[in-house]
């Protein structure tokens, strides 16, 4: 109880509280990591095994049963997925959400070892199973580069010069290339040139295979020394592979005597990507963990502006998404809304209480948040959207504690009692209720932050920023708030004792209370009128756990009916970037076809690679131009490309999710699956009020032959 008292009666140490606070709050707002989103786990890792030659069918039955019964065994395990496409199985794992990122990385180990122990029952000609857990990585600077009339060749040397080059820069964690076009050497045999010869297609094959192969040749013996004998340098050019010679029925023949060789672009690649409607490819760049965004995005930009000069006329590097640029942004908005916060506070409190309530409690809210951030900097709470957006959700509760002290001791004081008094008078009444009302407010809060799901991992940021600045206002509440109002407020000697509440305003609200009571069976009618009112009005409004963002980007899905090629489906998307480029909403349009882009935010879902799979990622001049862009989007594309599923989606704060809705039908006949699915489809279309593109992802039956 005496805690008050003290910091009036010795206050160099209140003051030295004060400079730490100060202090320390600026070294920790300056040294803390700073982030887009908070930090949060995606639990799930892929298992990838080619199968070269098998049918869908043969994958999924040779491989991904036999991998996923020996995966479920797993008690972490929440539930399997598995994509199996000819030649290639896909599976999914994903954990339960109780566990958390420390406790993966032996999780992970253990699957290891399982699908190490399942991969001698998979069948020959399966490839070695590769565990992917590291996907969820984010490159939140990300770049496209295009470099339009140079051949692949330089494109290849322009992608590893960069890449090299950001590799170096301080706090660059991976650089990552996505797009590079996608070469091969053609050796196409004449079938009338081999019979006549009588040299089976075979001999060919062998002799090109082993073209660029690398085998031991060991060392010789040289007057006691060892000399390592280099075997000849792998072929991998048109003209070393053309002049490639093989045996054959006691002749030496050249390749090119019977065969065409030849380098060209693969018919079908993995990925295209374009930007502004040019061939291009994207690097990504992703920070450590431990390092600040900002700085590291800072550090990035210079080495480019170093570099851009080395390169090629006429390559461009554009930014298709920077994330320091956006976190600087925010952080500069939380000054700003700080400023205004505390502006706001001082001026209400002026009007109410005087301005020197105003400065003693406005200086107590300053000290409180700036010293959040010092303890923030001590436990690694990162400066990010959420642990932002918890300070100025506690904004109105953080000057509860101090305004509570300083009216106590303003009111004491005027009725003629010393600081000292007043101040331990006040903290007698009302120190632990305080404590009490504090710890309140925030296990108001633990519910959301303790969660153990991934929102709870998402938004522990929020309890914990709340829980410390509530309790840092409460312990400068008892201690810098009484020294300063011992230096601002004066104590009445004229021995009147005066009422502190006799004045205009609050002789206006006594009269407004007093004539509440007299009507009080009125008041409580419209009272019960006003929860009833509040409650229907709660049902129109909307309601959403994690709100769009004010990021100004926005994603057009594309996809093709299964089984359509990335040529086709890279036809179908040039009808929609030409129409988007010509939008006057519209900044930059980034497109890839095949698989999905580096994920460069925490919440972007990379799709599975697909060759009837596009996406085009929209730069618009403000957020507020989204609504209309996505109706006019949505729109055109069911005129332009109606055989296509399409999808206009905007980005949400918190956690990836794949649709808003949900439907899971499991069984073991697919064709029964297939009929529920549609029955499933018919009753969204039908029977809800949700306005949605339904889609299921097993997609639609691929002709084979």
């Amino acid at each position: 109880m005496q805690i008050a008292r003290l910091a009036i009666e010795r206050p160099l140490y209140t003051w030295l509280l004060i400079l730490f606070c100060l202090f320390g709050g600026a070294a920790g707002y300056l040294g803390v990591g700073k982030l887009e989103d908070p930090v949060f786990t995606l639990k799930s890792a892929l298992i990838i095994t080619p199968y070269p030659g098998a049918t869908a069918a043969e994958v999924a039955i040779e491989v991904s049963e036999v991998l996923e019964a020996e995966i479920q065994q797993m008690d972490e395990v929440d539930f399997i997925t598995s994509s199996n496409r000819p030649g290639l199985s896909v599976i999914e794992v994903t954990i339960q959400d109780t566990y958390d990122g420390t406790e993966l990385p032996q999780v992970w180990d253990d699957m290891r070892d399982r699908v190490a122990d399942a991969a001698p029952r998979l069948p020959v000609g399966a490839l070695p199973p590769t565990v992917n857990d590291s996907f969820g990585d984010v490159y939140g600077l990300l770049y496209a580069v295009t470099a339009p009339g140079y051949d692949d060749a330089t494109i290849w040397d322009i992608a590893t010069f960069l890449r090299r080059e950001l590799l170096t820069v301080d706090g660059v964690a991976n650089a990552e290339t996505l797009g590079l076009p996608e070469e091969a050497i053609f050796v196409e045999p004449s079938s009338e040139i081999l019979t006549t010869l009588g040299v089976p297609p075979g001999v060919v094959v062998g002799a090109v295979s082993a073209a660029d192969a690398v085998v031991p040749t060991g060392t010789a013996d040289n007057a006691g020394s060892d000399v390592r004998v280099n075997a000849p340098a792998p072929n991998d050019s048109v003209s070393e592979i053309s002049a490639l010679t093989f045996g054959f029925g006691g002749e030496v023949l050249n390749l090119t005597d019977v065969a065409n060789v030849y380098r060209a672009r693969v018919d079908a690649p993995r990925q295209i990507i374009r930007h502004n409607g040019v061939e291009a490819f994207t690097i990504g760049v992703a920070g450590l963990t431990s390092e600040n965004i900002v700085t590291v995005g800072q550090r990035v930009e210079e080495r480019l502006a170093e570099i851009t000069p080395l390169l090629p006329a006429g390559v461009t590097l554009e930014p298709i998404y920077e994330q320091h640029r956006v976190v600087d942004t925010a952080n500069q908005d939380f000054l700003t809304s700080l400023a205004m916060s505390v502006g706001v506070v001082i001026a209400v409190l002026a009007l109410f209480m005087g301005w020197r309530a105003a400065v003693v409690v406005g200086g107590s809210l300053l000290l409180t948040v700036s010293f959040t951030f010092f303890f923030m900097y001590l436990w690694d709470i990162k400066v990010e959207r959420i642990s932002l957006g918890a300070l100025i959700i506690a904004m109105g509760m953080l000057v509860d504690n101090a305004i509570v002290v300083a009216e106590g001791m303003q009111v004491q004081m005027r009725r003629g009692r010393k600081a000292v008094e007043a101040a331990t008078e006040v903290a007698r009444r009302t120190q632990i209720p305080l404590l009490g009302a504090t710890i309140i407010g925030i296990m108001a809060f633990a519910g959301i932050g303790l969660s153990p799901d991934s929102s709870g991992e998402f938004l522990f940021t929020l309890f914990a920023v709340i829980s410390i600045s509530l309790m840092l206002s409460w312990l400068l509440a008892v201690t810098v708030t009484p020294l300063l109002a011992s230096y601002f407020f004066r104590t009445d000697t004229s021995g009147d004792a005066k009422d502190p509440y006799d004045t205009f305003f609050f002789r206006g609200y006594s009269a407004v209370v007093r004539g509440a009571l007299r009507v009080r069976w009125i008041v409580i009618i419209a009272l019960i009128g006003a929860t009833v009112a509040g409650v229907g009005a709660m049902g129109l409004v909307k309601q959403q756990f994690f709100p769009p963002a004010t990021t100004p980007l926005v994603y057009f899905n594309y996809k093709g009916v299964q089984g359509t090629s990335i040529a086709t489906a890279s036809d179908d998307l040039v009808v929609i970037e030409d129409w988007l480029l010509e939008h006057p909403s519209v900044e930059a349009v980034s497109t890839t076809i095949g698989a999905s882009m580096t994920r460069f935010l925490l919440t972007y879902t990379p799709e599975d690679p697909d060759p009837s799979y596009g996406q085009l990622v929209i730069r618009v001049a403000e957020h507020t131009d989204i609504p209309a862009l996505r109706d006019d989007l949505s729109a055109f594309a069911a005129r332009s490309i109606p055989w296509a599923e399409t999808r206009v989606q905007q980005i949400i704060y918190g956690p990836p999710v794949g649709a808003d809705v949900e439907v899971r039908l499991s069984g073991p006949d697919p064709m029964v699956l297939r009929g529920l699915a549609e029955e499933a489809q018919t009753i969204f279309e039908t029977q809800t009020d949700l306005l949605m593109v339904e889609r299921t992802d097993w997609r639609e039956l691929e002709l084979t032959t």
